[in-house]
């Protein structure tokens, strides 16, 4: 009986990890996480060794911060303790708080008024396909004017800052991904009643779909992985890090990036100019990657988590172990790569018959690389498809070439080599753009020099920054 009692235990225990490891998308009950198994999955930076690169991060940070008390110390002869960037960059912001109530609102209404209405009528109709078609029209036509277009207008009709802009668009994609995923998957237990017996049990709970806007998943369930209490404490220490990623990127482009672009702004375009700004731009570009994946997949969601009890803490995997490209695009943002497998990858599959795979990576790569290019194009107010083009063209040969047989360590430095490159072509290109926007303006711009590039074509006079 210990033997047989031994064995069980092992099995739960075995049961519960694996629950665990798996997405969001996977896990259809609750367990409740151990200890073990919450530090495994939210606590990396517990880790001594990821512990130590942490520290070495925050003594970056205070470097950054003497290093400009000083600078503004000998240039003004006093302290400059402003920070006018992020002042900048946040303003206008009980407007985007004002839009994305309205937002939320809207998307917590609409899509389940809708699904309730549709569901209600569907099993005892005798005009399925109509009311199908007049509620998926419905649906479409809420995501495209209420969640597509209102935001976007709201975004360039009052000219947000940079910052403000992308918090209302990703909360606009972020809405539309959950709507989408909440209506993906409960429609085809509408489908599945048997004809002419309604059931109250085929749409969710109000509240189910309240907590499923708050998680931090993009993957509808009914449950979730839930744990036992809230640390509060671990809340505020995750909010505080966040915080502290703002100053730590506005000191970066204080420090590496602003200098630099204000300069090189005022010459012509020069291949010779542009490759020493993307090396030059290496080094801010990967702390901006870095502090965006901490800040937001570690710090943000693992709050928001905590708060709501959300057992599943897979927000990511060990990208930086990856050997191919291919890996890094499944484990840097688990919680994206779920919702594009399932609702794009699986569904083209399906709609094909599982004919056609690589056709179906090649929506997934153009509908993430649309998207990212969207949210670019509609925060910095131009467009430059520098992101577009790395997404199709380099991500998808790199996908390809650095595939998951690329094993050993040299696949991990160039895998590495090859990210750092990258993150040095984007902070250059569109801070170079956002220079020539704001120096050289266009009264009234034609289609084409909205398509084109200007840091590539206009000639700066040094004494009235006028062509």
């Amino acid at each position: 009986m210990r033997q047989f009692d031994t064995q069980v235990n092992e099995f739960m225990d075995s049961l519960i990890e694996e629950s665990a490891s798996l997405g969001s998308s996977h896990v259809s009950t609750v367990f409740p996480l151990s200890d073990k198994e919450k530090s495994k999955l939210s606590e990396l930076f517990e880790v001594n060794h990821i512990r130590t690169i942490y520290h070495m991060f925050i003594a970056l940070l205070i470097l950054f911060i003497f290093s400009t008390l000083v600078v503004d110390f000998i240039d003004e002869g006093r302290l400059v303790l402003e920070f006018d960037l992020l002042v900048y960059a946040f303003g206008q912001f009980p407007l985007v708080v004002v839009t994305w109530m309205c937002m939320f609102l809207s998307t917590l209404v609409v899509p389940y008024v809708l699904l309730s209405v549709w569901a209600g009528v569907y099993p005892t109709s005798n005009h399925r396909a109509l009311w199908t078609v007049l509620a998926g029209s419905l649906l479409l036509l809420y995501q495209g004017l209420c969640l597509g277009f209102l935001p976007t207008y709201v975004v360039l009709k009052n000219g947000l800052p940079p910052a403000s802009c992308f918090i209302l668009i990703l909360e606009q994609v972020r809405l539309i991904m959950k709507a989408h995923s909440f209506i993906r998957e409960n429609v085809p237990r509408v489908l599945s009643l048997e004809p002419n017996k309604a059931n109250s049990l085929a749409v969710p709970q109000f509240t189910q779909y309240i907590y499923f806007l708050f998680a931090p998943t993009l993957i509808y369930r009914d449950k979730y992985p839930r744990n036992p209490c809230i640390r509060w404490g671990y809340v505020a220490t995750k909010f505080s890090q966040v915080l502290g990623c703002l100053f730590y990127a506005y000191y970066i482009f204080v420090r590496l990036c602003i200098p630099q672009f204000r300069s090189i702004s005022m010459q012509l375009f020069d291949l010779r100019a542009m490759v020493l700004c993307v090396f030059n731009s290496i080094l801010p570009g990967v702390l901006v990657l870095f502090l965006a994946f901490f800040a937001f997949l570690h710090c943000w969601l693992n709050a928001f988590a905590e708060m709501l009890r959300f057992g599943d803490r897979m927000f990511y995997k060990d990208w930086w172990n990856s050997t191919s490209f291919a890996n890094y695009y499944r484990t840097w943002n688990v919680v994206v790569h779920d919702w594009l497998y399932y609702y794009v990858y699986r569904d083209f599959l399906w709609m094909t018959q599982k004919r056609f795979r690589a056709a179906a990576m090649l929506v997934v790569f153009t509908v993430s690389a649309v998207v990212h290019e969207y949210v670019l194009a509609i925060c910095f107010g131009f467009f430059y498809p520098v992101m577009f083009c790395l997404f199709m063209c380099f991500g998808m040969v790199f996908n390809f070439v650095l595939n998951d047989r690329r094993k050993g360590p040299i696949w991990n430095v160039i895998m590495w080599t090859l990210l750092f490159l990258g993150q040095g072509v984007l902070i250059c290109l569109y801070s170079q753009e956002w220079y020539a926007q704001r120096f050289c303006p266009i009264q009234e711009p034609s289609f084409l020099d909205l398509l084109k590039p200007r840091s590539w074509t206009l000639l700066y006079n040094h004494e009235d920054n006028v062509l």
